[in-house]
């Protein structure tokens, strides 16, 4: 039996052991323990295990809520303990600036945290029908793996929604094509929950019947999408309000449609905004850019206290919406929309917007590379960088401490999925000045 006492953890939440002098990284193991493991992927320099008996436990290890722990891909980290993911989770961060930046934060904001369980309010639940596990499956993929986990409930989603699932896999069984629905997606506002069902095929007027029923027994509004993410129309009830979601701190209102990327976690996310705005220390009549802006999650509560705002994003279906957003909360006149791939800019097209005294970033996974290359001898004198991605912020970071002249003044971790490895968090980049209380 293999053995091996645990170092740390990695960016996938994995144990971190060292066995004469080869990497291993094991599954459902924490800092401290000795486990048993088994080996499921072998390399010259690591191998990949899982935990098969934990044989000294740490005092961070608690019991999964979830019974399907360990199965579903959904979640890496509920044997932690809450508080011991986000020390992890910053750990991950730190590690990313210093190894591929080589900078430390000057100073290290406090986690930004939020319920635990139920907080998931987006999820794309995975539709088959396996016959030989007893017909149709609705959940998450198993981990590593194509296969939909069996699950009759899930501990992070809204708990409304979890109750759903089994009643999910009967209304598709019943359905004409259980075998030509891929998907349903969820998006929970302040609004009753959107399930977007993805279909390959026609409905019958039967299973548009029993849709429309199961909408008014459980108090969902349905919507059918049969291509690309702008198919998705509502299907029933036909007068039912777009999907919304409020950051009261902002009197701010965005309504958005079900298939539009939002934050995940709205508790975390209101947090999230309003710790930015603060980092920026806006003055008023101050002109800010908010790059990659989407729906106006951060131009809204920017114009709203008082900035003159650019709102930058690629989408211009998400620009349209943002726009709509504007209108809706009387802010169009302070807010200025583009469309533009900021993957590509160049500091001739940033320099076509005008010198900005502040900027909020706020790009996918891949980060933002070109455009704060881009930056000239005007840019703005302090950079709040949200991320979703610490490897990506920290060679960010390192273009803009190395190249272009801005201190790493503050960074911390917001856990906005919290039982998963995954790491959210913030920065504050500025060229001179200290920085405001987070």
């Amino acid at each position: 039996m293999n053995q091996a006492s645990i170092e740390s953890l990695d960016h996938e939440g994995r144990g971190v052991a060292h066995v004469e002098g080869k990497a291993i990284f094991i599954e459902g193991a924490l800092p401290g323990e000795r486990v048993a493991y088994t080996s499921f992927r072998r390399k010259p320099s690591f191998e990949n295990a899982r935990a098969d008996a934990i044989l000294k436990a740490s005092s961070q290890r608690v019991t999964p809520r979830c019974p399907h722990f360990g199965v579903c891909g959904g979640c890496s980290m509920q044997h932690l303990e809450p508080a011991a993911q986000a020390a992890a989770k910053q750990r991950i961060l730190e590690d990313a600036f210093w190894h591929i930046a080589r900078l430390k934060p000057e100073t290290i904001l406090p986690p930004i945290v939020g319920p635990s369980w139920g907080y998931r309010r987006r999820a794309r639940l995975t539709v088959r029908k396996v016959e030989k596990k007893g017909g149709v499956l609705v959940g998450f993929h198993e981990k590593r793996s194509s296969y939909v986990a069996v699950m009759d409930s899930c501990a992070v989603l809204p708990p409304a929604i979890s109750a759903l699932l089994p009643k999910l896999r009967e209304l598709v069984a019943v359905l004409s094509i259980p075998d030509r629905l891929p998907q349903i997606e969820v998006a929970v506002g302040d609004t009753p929950p959107a399930l977007v069902f993805r279909i390959l095929e026609a409905l019958t007027p039967d299973d548009e019947n029993k849709l429309r029923a199961f909408a008014d027994r459980h108090g969902v509004h349905i919507y059918l999408q049969t291509g690309g993410p702008d198919t998705a129309t509502i299907f029933h009830p036909t007068a039912a309000p777009r999907p919304a979601y409020r950051l009261p701190d902002f009197d701010v209102t965005l309504r958005f449609r079900p298939t539009d990327f939002t934050q995940v976690n709205h508790d975390v996310n209101r947090v999230l905004v309003r710790r930015a705005l603060r980092l920026l220390d806006l003055r008023p009549g101050e002109r800010v850019a908010d790059m990659f802006c989407g729906l106006g999650n951060f131009t809204l509560p920017l114009a709203r206290q008082g900035a003159r705002v650019v709102g930058v994003e690629g989408s211009a279906p998400l620009i349209a919406r943002a726009k709509e957003n504007a209108d809706l909360n009387g802010l169009a006149e302070r807010i200025e929309y583009h469309v533009a791939n900021l993957f590509a800019v160049t500091p001739e097209s940033l320099a076509a917007w005008g010198r900005f005294d502040k900027m909020l970033i706020d790009p996918p996974r891949e980060g933002a590379v070109e455009l704060v290359k881009a930056f000239g001898a005007d840019a703005p004198a302090r950079i709040v960088y949200v991320s979703c991605n610490p490897a990506t912020l920290a060679r960010d970071a390192a273009v803009l401490v190395h190249e272009q002249g801005y201190r790493l003044v503050a960074a911390g971790i917001a856990n906005m999925f919290p039982h998963t490895s995954h790491v959210e968090s913030i920065a504050l980049f500025e060229r001179a000045g200290g920085v405001p209380d987070a």
